[in-house]
């Protein structure tokens, strides 16, 4: 198993794709199969844990388990004790009621906060303020919409923590591998199962990690477009026949068949084709339009009989 604390960058996603083209962990942690705990907004910054151990992934992102989670958060002016109150008790937000949060107000920037690759914008008229919060849930956007909402919105926003872990001297890009005790520590925060909790499904296995997986796919997309190319130069279709709908027209003029006969003539079944074999309402024709019975034809249809 493996177990990374990683310090994310300012606008970098939480995952290791993107359609978009924007950076992603992939670019920092070049290790296959393992995945974030939990999220951090792209534009946030700070503690992140990798992992390939499922379990420990879902329990820590669990906010039934209660995993402490602190941010140093900077936001704009200087919050009254009132409102640090209302973010202890809690607060109603879109996504429900928060859970009570340890709140302090620090007395400037924390010490060893590096500088963001985007300065943060303010107004200078307005000052601002660095608050230590500490939450255990995962609400969408949760830090941001708390304080937002007792008055002080965020400017930044850095993860600091995860239960006893810290950043310590990452710098943004750089991460580490946890030690042993470490994880055994996180894994004694979550070692009793909670009622009704569902253990996350095995992963099927995969093929072995490739890491030009993604230039052999855009090399194969390449050639079938090259050899789609040559065909239509060239000018050959799809292959024809099977059940595509309709005899070729060597065999329709009977030039596939052995003792074929020409266009016109009777088909398989031995009927005549063409108006000359025109069948008439009421009986069968013969080769020249006469009826089967051999009896001249009538505008009735038959010749009346003679009286006696």
């Amino acid at each position: 198993m493996r177990y990374l604390l990683v310090n994310k960058p300012f606008e970098v996603l939480p995952q290791f794709t993107d359609e978009a083209g924007r950076a992603t962990l992939k670019q920092f942690v070049q290790v296959p199969e393992v995945y974030p705990v939990g999220r951090l907004d792209y534009d946030s910054e700070g503690l992140m844990l990798l992992t390939d151990d499922k379990q420990l992934q879902h329990r820590l992102a669990e906010p039934r388990y209660k995993v402490p989670k602190t941010y140093w958060v900077q936001v704009e002016g200087e919050p009254t004790e009132e409102a640090l109150e209302q973010l202890r008790r809690g607060v109603q937000i879109k996504d429900g009621f928060t859970s009570p949060a340890d709140v302090e107000l620090l007395p400037g920037p924390p010490a060893g906060l590096w500088e963001r690759s985007k300065p943060v914008r303010f107004r200078a008229a307005i000052p601002t303020s660095w608050l230590a919060l500490t939450i255990s849930e995962g609400m969408n956007r949760q830090v941001r919409k708390m304080t937002a909402v007792v008055g002080f919105p965020t400017l930044r926003l850095v993860r600091a923590g995860l239960a006893s872990l810290t950043l310590g001297k990452l710098e943004p890009g750089q991460w580490r591998e946890l030690t042993s005790a470490e994880v055994q520590e996180l894994k004694s925060l979550t070692a009793a199962a909670l009622p009704g909790e569902v253990a996350p499904a095995r992963k099927k296995p995969t093929v072995k990690y490739d890491p030009n997986y993604e230039q052999k796919v855009a090399a194969e997309k390449a050639a079938r477009a090259r050899r789609a190319a040559e065909r239509a130069a060239s000018g050959r279709g799809p292959k024809s026949g099977g059940r595509s709908g309709g005899r070729s027209a060597a065999a329709a003029s009977g030039g596939g068949r052995p003792g074929g006969s020409p266009a016109g003539s009777a088909p398989r079944s031995g009927k005549p084709t063409g108006s000359a074999g025109t069948p008439r309402a009421g009986g069968k024709t013969g080769d020249a339009g006469r009826p089967a019975s051999g009896r001249p034809s009538s505008p009735a249809g038959r010749t009346p009989r003679r009286g006696k």
